[in-house]
């Protein structure tokens, strides 16, 4: 007997990308029920959608709050989430219900990055993935189009609970719901790069630095550990010094870039944000160079 799977897919704005991700869904060759939830967000519905549930967010504007909207319209015994803009290779499903362990609660997958007519795989090397390592590193290819999950975890908030709808503008709750489910076990991960995910243009968040500097904020107040992780909080604090530069916000650069070396003075963050502080380069153009190599700072 197959376990049921749920799709949440949030959406706003983006019909032709969605369908090409509602039809990647569609094509997947796993056995068992497949039952498809589109939620808009901020944007109205598309009556001529077929052979899937539609809904508008009832919850808290965003991302967080779509996919909750998602995971409680449903009554299936697993939930996976994809984004808009991203496609799962046929196989997914199967792949990961196959690698499903009966002690986790989380089973993600490698992505393939798409960025303009650049495809670059993004592997762990791991089949398991600890909350250490997450700490250490928010791990790219972890992404919440990859996120397969037992609904009885999301629905029990002593077990894993919903995703976060205070993480400002929705941004890092797929972080936070990692660290949440690795903090009680292991996450199961398949190394393959069964998910390819959009970069750049495609992105309602790519450039909304205040956000993002709000957002790792957030995570820090939450998850204590990263401060306690000398690479982790360098990371994250260089990511600051970064978006804060962008900004043109000098001296809050300046002194993430500061409370960077301190934990890693090889933390490379710091050299762009100081960089962007001078007006050697732009954080857009950094950026740009960096997702054409999959990466991003």
């Amino acid at each position: 007997m197959y376990p049921s799977i749920g799709v949440v897919v949030p959406t706003r704005n983006r019909p032709e990308l969605l369908r090409r991700t509602l039809a990647a869904i569609a094509a997947q060759d796993y056995p068992g029920a497949v039952r498809t939830v589109v939620v808009y967000d901020q944007s109205a519905p598309d009556p001529s959608l077929t052979g899937v549930t539609v809904r508008r967010n009832a919850r808290t504007a965003g991302l967080a709050g779509a996919r909750n909207t998602g995971v409680l319209a449903l009554s299936t015994d697993l939930i996976a989430f994809c984004d808009d803009d991203d496609e799962w290779a046929p196989d997914k499903l199967s792949a990961q219900v196959g690698a499903l362990d009966p002690d986790t609660d989380m089973v993600t997958c490698a992505i393939e990055v798409r960025y303009r007519d650049r495809l670059v795989p993004r592997l762990a090397g791991l089949n398991w993935v600890g909350f250490d390592q997450l700490v250490r590193s928010r791990m790219a290819m972890l992404h919440a189009s990859t996120f397969l999950i037992r609904r009885a975890a999301l629905l029990d908030p002593a077990r894993l609970g919903l995703v976060a709808e205070d993480a400002p503008g929705s941004q890092n709750e797929d972080w936070d719901l990692l660290l949440r489910a690795a903090k009680r076990a292991p996450v199961r991960h398949v190394d393959r790069p069964l998910v390819q995910v959009r970069w750049g243009t495609t992105s309602h968040y790519a450039y909304e630095y205040a956000t993002k500097i709000s957002s790792l904020r957030w995570m820090m107040s939450r998850h204590p550990e990263i401060k306690g992780c000398p690479p982790g909080a360098a990371r994250v604090y260089g990511q600051l010094a970064c978006w804060s530069a962008a900004t043109g916000n000098r001296s809050a650069a300046l002194r993430y870039a500061r409370a960077a070396v301190r934990n890693n003075w090889r933390e490379p963050r710091t050299a762009i944000a100081l960089a962007a502080v001078t007006r050697m380069v732009r954080v857009e153009s950094v950026l740009g160079a960096l997702h054409r190599r999959g990466r991003g700072i």
